[in-house]
């Protein structure tokens, strides 16, 4: 049996991996008695965290909000800027980060009192993020993700109103799976109730998420898993494009610009070779425009094309 200071974190980590855990499952997964159980849960108490109890023979227990933030390793100050820090990150494009975030989010919101809240809604409402045009995903606000995330966690069905490609709005009951960040938006694979067939929902088209308090058991999903399923169901990923341009500036003051975004090679004094990979062509564009110095486009065409068609707008103001 584990020492009792590495079964209580073990206690702690399954409260937070399901909204509710019935008593005689959580003593089972523990390897202890619901006596030692029961001690256990007091001594999460007595730490501060907020555990709730139901009696009787179906009895069990869940993590609660409560009236301070459980004594972590955060004050209230660092919980609103972890929570700010990872609503940003939720929305990352950095592989990896985007979905590590919602899950972390979800723990972090589970548990925070109302007052501190407030305080980070305020924060996200009175924030407006600054991003370069055409270069950004559409803007998801956070607690869509989360309140979708929790959902998944615990199999329960969700409502929401959704609107697809053409425009056309409707309602929709599913069965959440996964959230699965894919390119440059969220997805939701979920089987839809009312068309009896798995689906995936950009998260983007879902609003006013609501549990239904219905549980549910996961059916098996036509894939391997999640991703796979939302790769299928788009078809190919297009390819994204290898830039390559000849920019009359040294070499030096190119990295000094856009040196992170971009591989800068030296082929003299006042010239180098620069090299960008991008999902569009957009963002070269405006990074070369951004040097200050004629430039050859080596490839692709399609960004000569891009750019005589930039200079003939530009031109016309």
């Amino acid at each position: 049996m584990a020492n009792t200071s590495s079964r209580t974190l073990r206690l702690l980590s399954l409260l937070q991996t399901h909204r509710y855990w019935p008593g005689t499952e959580l003593a089972e997964r523990l390897g202890v008695s619901p006596r030692t159980l029961r001690r256990d849960i007091d001594r999460l108490r007595e730490l501060g965290y907020p555990v709730e109890a139901q009696r009787g023979v179906d009895g069990g227990y869940q993590l609660a909000a409560g009236a301070s933030l459980p004594p972590l390793v955060v004050d209230d100050e660092e919980a609103v800027a972890l929570t700010v820090g990872l609503q940003t990150a939720a929305q990352s494009s950095v592989e990896g980060i985007a979905e590590s975030s919602v899950r972390v989010l979800a723990k972090v919101v589970q548990v925070m009192p109302a007052r501190l809240r407030r305080r980070v809604d305020a924060l996200r409402a009175m924030t407006v993020p600054a991003v370069w045009p055409g270069a950004a995903a559409p803007r998801i606000d956070p607690s869509l993700l989360t309140t979708i995330a929790l959902a998944c966690r615990d199999s329960e069905r969700i409502r929401f109103a959704y609107t697809d490609a053409a425009g056309r709005e409707s309602a929709r009951e599913v069965e959440p799976l996964r959230l699965v960040p894919f390119g440059r938006q969220w997805y939701l694979v979920a089987y839809d109730l009312t068309r009896h067939a798995w689906r995936n929902f950009r998260i983007d088209r879902l609003s006013e998420p609501t549990g239904t308090g219905a549980r549910f058991r996961p059916r098996e999903l036509p894939a391997a898993d999640a991703a796979e399923f939302v790769r299928n169901s788009l078809g190919a990923v297009p390819q994204p494009h290898e830039v390559e341009v000849l920019v009359d500036i040294p070499a030096a003051a190119a990295r000094e610009r856009i040196g992170r975004w971009a591989t800068i090679e030296e082929v003299n004094a006042g010239r180098c070779r620069v090299r960008m990979t991008a999902a569009s062509l957009d963002w070269p564009a405006l990074a070369l425009g951004s040097l200050g110095a004629n430039f050859r486009v080596v490839e692709p065409a399609e960004l000569r094309d891009q750019l005589r068609e930039w200079a003939g707008r530009f031109s016309r103001a």
